[in-house]
């Protein structure tokens, strides 16, 4: 398929998503999803039309398409700060079991955070896999039909889908009522077909550079609504007989959240782009980064710009800037991304540094 091609599919895809989001996400529908933190109708919807899979081949049980594809539609959801699965299911947990060779759940799909302190073991042996495991903070944990996760076994790593129904779920939230859920399972029989060994290439890093990538394109278009918002508010909201929009203060507000979001998209684009077929590290690394600081910098101007109106439920702006505020600490915060590239790029010597700057970090 040729580049203009792709670029065509895509924006069908996320055209076509922006009508179901639009239609069944507005922010009466994320107030009301607030008290379980899910919209079952949301969900249906966007699995009837196969997007909880893009990005995961046809012949695995997914959609198809690639990690740009799946980076546009994450895009979409966090612009409407839609309150499913939508990133753990395809890009992150839908990857690692078709890796795997193994079957994709019917019903949602989620991961591991990744957060320290998790740990996930088998025993047995194949045909008798038990599964003991702690996992703090599962994004939709207590939602899912079932996690995709990496657990140890005899010293070998296993890709394993573990159900939820089996897990003792403690439930919890981030700031923006999403499910963050603790789960743990005690020496849990599993299922033939649901352990499989994992392959090269598949291990703590590559998951948490996706859950990464795709925590940065949700606050790639969540960053891009509020820029809309804002110069709308400020445009309509009068002071002085005079759109605030007009004073100086107000418009050095609309330039520096133009600015950071422009910077995500930017930054998301490039990650996703040069995934072919795997999200680079320093890509990534850079994309998490770029993002997280544009959250914080971006949410305190748009928050400035509107006054108290922004911290209200109801209101869009508060929908997103508290996503905002909790995807930009998910799979590795503005830090700790900034600390593992520099130790990457110090480890790689002086010789290399000015070749990454002026080419790009698209190696990984």
């Amino acid at each position: 398929m040729s580049a203009t091609d792709a670029g065509t599919d895509r924006a069908m895809l996320t055209e076509v998503a922006t009508g179901i989001l639009r239609d069944l996400c507005t922010p009466e529908d994320v107030v009301a999803a607030e008290a379980t933190g899910w919209s079952d109708r949301l969900w249906g919807a966007l699995e009837a039309s196969g997007f909880p899979y893009v990005s995961v081949p046809e012949a695995a049980g997914g959609s198809g398409g690639d990690v740009a594809d799946a980076c546009a539609l994450l895009a979409v959801a966090g612009r409407f700060a839609a309150p499913v699965p939508l990133a753990e299911a395809g890009l992150t947990g839908g990857w690692l079991l078709a890796s795997a060779g193994l079957e994709l759940p019917d019903g949602p799909l989620t991961v591991p955070a990744g957060r320290p302190g998790d740990v996930a073991a088998l025993s047995g042996g194949p045909g008798a896999w038990r599964l003991t495991g702690r996992l703090t903070r599962v994004p939709w944990g207590g939602r899912s039909t079932r996690v995709a996760l990496l657990a140890t076994g005899g010293g070998t790593s296993y890709v394993v889908s573990a159900p939820t129904a089996a897990a003792r779920v403690t439930p919890g939230r981030n700031l923006a009522a999403e499910p963050r859920d603790d789960l743990a399972w005690d020496d849990v029989p599993l299922a033939a077909g649901t352990v499989a060994p994992a392959p090269a290439g598949v291990d703590d890093l590559a998951l948490r550079l996706r859950g990464a990538l795709g925590r940065a394109a949700l606050i790639s278009g969540a960053l891009a609504r509020v820029a809309e918002l804002t110069v709308r508010y400020t445009g309509e909201r009068e002071q002085f007989g005079r759109p605030i929009a007009r004073f100086q203060a107000v418009q050095a507000h609309l330039v520096t959240i133009a600015e950071e979001a422009q910077l995500a998209g930017l930054a998301v684009q490039v990650a996703a782009g040069n995934a072919r077929p795997e999200p680079g590290f320093f890509d990534v690394a850079a994309a998490k980064a770029v993002t997280g600081e544009a959250a914080t910098v971006a949410a305190r101007a748009s928050h400035q710009a509107h006054g108290a109106i922004g911290m209200t439920k109801e209101y869009e702006l508060g929908q997103l800037t508290r996503r905002l505020w909790s995807w930009r600490d998910e799979f590795g915060s503005e830090r700790y991304w900034n600390r593992q590239l520099g130790r990457r790029l110090a480890a790689d010597g002086p010789d290399r540094l000015w070749p990454r700057i002026s080419t790009g970090l698209g190696e990984t």
